[in-house]
């Protein structure tokens, strides 16, 4: 009875959806600090390193040209991918969580994609970089061991450059979150503890990371072919560490872009993409899986971005600005889907969308409704992967950087509520203010992109409107129809102080 209402679907309070096929196996692959201009076929005029993967997963399916992470930096991204809400509601209003010994970022009892899809008969695994706060007990000493110092508390074993103690014991991690499986890290830096479920296994050195989860998500894929074409379709989410700092390709790599260690790293990863659209098409899977690929944020700066517009390689293309900052590069991302037969091959969508939309999507996939306190700023994008028509169904998007500045985005229209970058970008803030620039910062995104007149003063009425929509948004704990919602803590809009009032 439920394979026959799944391919019966409707919207209800959403809209109408016309029937389709049975639910597909979802994989869902987040490159960590890619560049919207990093993939080729984004980015033919000014981007320099070869992508034939992702070049491919263009061709044969949807791109979307304006796509973006919640946030312009990692944790953030990663909270609103999973939940549906904007990071900012939470806990974490600037920054990123340490990557271990954090409490979850996701609370115990919020609806998570994964959880959604276990609840519909998926299984769901997570393979890559969690960065979502765990906290740790260390492993147990052995009757035999030595006599030693006490060990350490529930919650209190540290990552140091050796990494998690194997043995280590996660608490509040993936496999709580909705996850039947996860094997990765909570993040790449120094030595990583690698955890398969709840429990570190091994330490490993950041260069050898990215392969093993290339080879273990491969081997994901064809341990569950029989069971997802017997009806038991599968979630696999693949957060890479690359091209994130340490970029750091392995040999085989080492000299492959003509740009250095960052050129080289993006192929690695445009590789790991490559194995598992390969492990897909090998195990029979491809027709019936929909696969996404995108970027948490922008790239780096760290990636010696400078160095490489140089060579004639701009990462972010034509957008102003890098990772952490609230300008464009910093959070729009490159945004590929491909589903054959249901997506257009080679297409492109120009709608705006944003990463916090997978929830919404997925309920939308299954024909089920989210409840009032989920997926509060989440917006379904079947109707465009699908080629439907009518009119967008976001209607703005908020943005935030790493310093925890605002933005509010709609139609072409995007007001930044601070002088600067609100991050690494020049000028900062600060500067920003000491050079006497309006506090706030509009832009006509459809003439100019790259955000190089501040528009704010002649538009006074436009810029009334969005802060209005800003503070309905926060206020209404959601930016989509429903009943208001609590975010968890008070949220500060502009976050300096001394500075102007909004307007």
């Amino acid at each position: 009875m439920l394979a026959v209402a799944l391919t019966c679907l409707a919207w209800g309070a959403h809209g109408v959806l016309a029937a389709i096929p049975a639910r597909p196996n979802v994989v869902y692959i987040l490159a960590d600090d890619l560049g919207y201009g990093d993939v080729q076929a984004l980015n033919p005029a000014r981007g320099k390193i070869k992508t034939p993967h992702l070049d491919r997963l263009a061709a044969q399916g949807m791109t979307f040209t304006d796509a973006h992470s919640g946030s312009s930096v990692c944790t953030p991204t990663r909270y609103g991918l999973l939940t549906g809400r904007y990071a900012w509601r939470s806990r974490l209003q600037k920054g990123v969580l340490d990557g271990s010994d954090d409490p979850p970022l996701i609370a115990q009892d919020r609806l998570t994609v994964p959880a959604l899809l276990q609840r519909h008969g998926y299984t769901t695994a997570a393979i890559g970089k969690w960065h979502l706060g765990f906290t740790s007990e260390p492993p147990r000493p052995t009757p035999a061991a030595a006599p030693g110092p006490a060990a350490a508390p529930a919650g209190k074993s540290k990552m140091g450059e050796k990494g998690l103690p194997v043995g280590t014991r996660i608490i509040g991690g993936p496999v709580t979150r909705g996850f039947d499986y996860f094997w990765g890290c909570s993040n790449a830096r120094t030595m990583a503890g690698l955890i398969e479920n709840d429990l570190v296994i091994e330490n490993l050195p950041p260069v050898k990371m990215l392969p093993r989860l290339e080879r273990q998500a491969v081997n994901y894929l064809a341990a569950h072919a029989a069971a997802a074409k017997g009806g038991t379709p599968f979630f696999l989410y693949v957060p890479l560490t690359s091209p994130h700092t340490p970029i750091l390709p392995t040999p085989e790599w080492q000299g492959k872009s003509g740009l250095g260690d960052y050129g080289d790293f993006v192929m690695q990863t445009d590789a790991v993409v490559g194995a598992i659209l390969a492990a897909l098409d090998q195990n029979g899977l491809t027709d019936d899986t929909l696969v996404i690929f995108t970027a948490d944020n922008g790239c780096s700066p760290q990636a010696d971005t400078p160095g490489l517009e140089k060579k004639g390689h701009f990462a972010s293309a034509q957008l102003r600005g890098y990772k952490a900052d609230i300008w464009e590069g910093g959070h729009r991302v490159p945004f590929l889907v491909r589903w054959p037969a249901r997506v257009a091959a080679a297409s492109q969508n120009a709608q705006l969308i944003c990463h916090v939309d997978l929830l919404a999507t997925c309920a939308d996939l299954l024909g089920v409704s989210l409840p009032a306190d989920a997926g509060e700023d989440s917006v379904s994008i079947l109707p465009a992967l699908l080629g439907r028509g009518g009119a967008p169904r976001r209607d703005a998007v908020v943005h935030h950087s790493i310093n925890g500045m605002f933005s509010i985005r709609q139609g072409p229209w995007k007001l930044e509520f601070c002088p600067g970058s609100g991050g690494w970008g020049a000028p900062g803030d600060p500067a920003a203010r000491r050079a006497g620039l309006a506090e706030i910062q509009l832009y006509d995104l459809s003439r100019d992109v790259a955000e190089t007149q501040n528009l704010q003063a002649e538009n006074p009425a436009t810029v009334a409107q969005l802060t209005a929509l800003l503070l309905r948004y926060v206020a209404d704990g959601r930016s989509t129809p429903g009943p208001r919602q609590r975010n968890d803590v008070a949220i500060d809009l502009l976050k300096t102080k001394g500075a102007a009032s909004l307007p």
